[in-house]
């Protein structure tokens, strides 16, 4: 997610009843893209919250999403992204690779992504969650068994979408917390810079998508 937990500052969503009781903080603004953090009460890394509006339309985005094999184009520190098993064209699996800086280790982590949207209003909701099994773990890379990450995507119109989109993880291992936020700022400025650019991609433009309605 996007692709959630994907880069090193998107290591981050909701762990609903973990959540302290302070108000999000605005962390940075560029370019029409506000990230905001907030502490949790289990974990020492912040949880991130995204907000922009973006000018694609909703199809757009949920195929960008959805296309996994290119997530390290634009997701910030993503090494690899590979589809493991597509169970329907808006649910499937996918593993990655995140690179962190020294002296952190890298980290992986396979993801759920499951596509909804209410008929009525319109929104879409992508959950992707963290799950255990399906990849074996590997030497020298720390595995990721908790983490929840959220897009919801709001439709204003056929070619303009706002998105709020939330993180929250369980690094494990070692890892400095203060490397985690000093970065949770870069990284989605970073991944929304690219996000852009990669929307308006031939491959992403005028399609559509059976299960979303624009």
């Amino acid at each position: 997610m996007l692709r959630n937990y994907i880069f090193l500052s998107i290591l981050i969503s909701f762990f609903s009843p973990s959540y302290a009781q302070e108000s999000w903080k605005l962390s940075t603004e560029k370019d029409g893209v506000k990230v905001f953090t907030k502490s949790i009460l289990t974990s020492k890394i912040k949880a991130l919250k995204i907000e922009c509006v973006l000018n694609a339309s909703a199809s757009q985005l949920v195929a960008v999403i959805m296309d996994i094999e290119k997530g390290s184009e634009w997701v910030y520190g993503t090494k690899s992204c590979v589809l493991v098993k597509q169970v329907s064209p808006s649910e499937l699996y996918y593993y990655s690779e995140v690179i962190l800086p020294w002296p952190a280790q890298n980290r992986d982590f396979i993801a759920h992504i499951s596509v909804s949207q209410n008929p009525s209003s319109k929104i879409i909701t992508v959950d992707a969650p963290c799950v255990n099994g399906y990849v074996p773990e590997k030497a020298n890379i720390v595995r990721i068994q908790k983490s929840m990450g959220k897009w919801i995507i709001i439709p204003l119109s056929k070619n303009q979408i706002k998105i709020e989109y939330t993180l929250a993880v369980d690094p494990a291992g070692s890892i400095p917390a203060w490397l985690v936020n000093l970065v949770a700022s870069q990284g989605p400025l970073e991944t929304f810079k690219k996000l852009k650019t990669q929307l308006q991609k031939e491959e992403y433009k005028n399609i559509n998508i059976s299960y979303i309605i624009d």
